[in-house]
């Protein structure tokens, strides 16, 4: 670990201080503003163990922190430039392995152990009780059904009349707008813009495939080539904005749950009665009739999904693959359908409409969650549908897992017995 330097070493860092305020601003405004410190930055090169040292300097002379664990990282920050600015450390979150999953997928075939990053106590052996009951059932299936990211403009005029007219001549110009799009970009590649229209302002959706890359940053280059090229031909546009909300980045909504953010995946299985009893202690036909108290409790509640807590396996996968953990926001919205077949056996299915990853760039190639992507065999190109089949799937076993819990009330107990670390 690299020495931390004195103190008085922080003045030769480069941007410390912002300028001080004259007498005179002082004067004017009648009280003496307090000097902003501001956080130490290599200008040459900030990606360096004493670059970070001295930051965790800086703050132990602010807060008296020491930062002795955030310290403690196993990689070069070199290999940091594009993911994260001011670095000190590193947050340590525990990785549990769940497993083995089977999936029969169209691109992930056998069976995988899953790493899952959290703090939470009894997720990990929830989703591995989940996985343990489906491999005996025979696996879950898997199925992408669509695969779209977008940014979406709009484009402001006189009045609605112009902005049908701008409308129209869109849809003729299409192969324009796409070969611009496309020219920023060597994976994207743009499927076609939606459009929605609401006063004089035509709002659109550019909708794109975007390779092994989870593709916010593309589309929203590509897209302002597409408008560049759209504003250099036609007139009568008074104003636009590359983004006006409707890609609801980071934001769940029913827009993409209809229309697809990312990847729309599917995971199902058959249950026999049999394993249900076995593993889970209780029946198809009651975790059926507790599905439709379920529904209806969402329903009454408002919620745009009826999953039970799909959040918690793919914000833990997330995290240790290098996914960017604020699409959980989107990704975590789960359709849920079951049926109790008349033999006894229990059809379960989740429909995840707006699942982001990535196998490629973002956070994928930092030290450990190249690691984690390397261990299901996520990492690199040609590798994203794998990997959104695989968090698919996970979800699934996680879903009736809880399920179960709550219909066999075990839910607490569980909680009491895995999930307490408190004196």
């Amino acid at each position: 670990m690299a020495r931390i330097p004195a103190l008085s070493t922080l003045a030769t860092m480069r941007g410390l201080r912002e300028p001080t305020r004259s007498a005179e601003a002082e004067a004017q405004d009648g009280a003496p503003r307090r000097e902003r410190e501001t956080i130490p930055r290599d200008r040459d090169d900030d990606y360096t163990p004493a670059a970070a040292a001295a930051r965790r300097a800086f703050l132990r002379e602010h807060t008296g922190v020491a930062l002795e664990h955030v310290s403690r990282g196993s990689f070069d920050p070199a290999i940091l430039p594009g993911n994260i600015e001011h670095f000190v450390g590193v947050a340590q979150v525990p990785i549990g392995i769940a497993g083995p999953l089977l999936v029969d997928g169209e691109h992930a075939q056998g069976e995988f152990y899953v790493p899952l990053a959290t703090s939470e106590g009894t997720l990990v052996a929830s989703y591995n009780r989940g996985m343990k009951m489906l491999y005996e059932a025979g696996g879950v299936k898997t199925t992408i059904l669509d695969d779209a990211m977008q940014r979406a403009p709009a484009f402001m005029f006189e009045s609605a009349r112009e902005a049908r007219a701008f409308g129209e001549w869109l849809s003729e110009h299409f192969g324009e707008i796409k070969q611009a799009a496309e020219s920023t970009t060597r994976s994207g590649r743009l499927r076609g813009v939606e459009q929605y229209s609401a006063s004089r302002i035509l709002f659109t959706r550019f909708d794109y495939t975007t390779g092994d890359a989870a593709g916010q940053n593309l589309t929203g280059k590509a897209t302002a080539a597409a408008c560049a090229w759209i504003t250099a031909n036609y007139a009568g546009i008074t104003n636009f904005y590359l983004e006006s909300n409707f890609a609801t980045d980071k934001k769940s909504s029913q827009v993409n749950i209809l229309r697809t953010r990312g990847k729309r995946v599917v995971a199902e299985a058959t249950i026999p009665g049999a394993l249900i009893e076995a593993h889970m202690h209780t029946s198809g036909e009651r975790l059926f009739r507790a599905r439709q108290v379920s529904n209806l409790g969402g329903f009454m509640s408002g919620v745009n999904n009826n999953g039970a807590h799909s959040a918690n396996g793919i914000a833990a996968l997330f995290i240790a693959t290098g996914q960017d953990a604020a699409n959980v926001a989107e990704s975590s919205a789960a359709l849920g359908f079951s049926e109790l077949l008349p033999n006894g056996d229990y059809y379960a299915s989740i429909t995840i409409p707006s699942l982001i990853v990535a196998t490629y760039g973002g956070g994928t190639g930092l030290a450990t969650q190249r690691e984690c992507l390397e261990l299901i065999d996520c990492y690199g190109a040609g590798k994203v549908r794998k990997l959104a089949e695989i968090v698919a799937a996970t979800v699934l076993c996680g879903e009736l897992s809880l399920g179960s819990a709550i219909v066999a009330e075990e839910w607490v107990k569980a909680h009491d017995q895995l999930g307490r670390n408190r004196a």
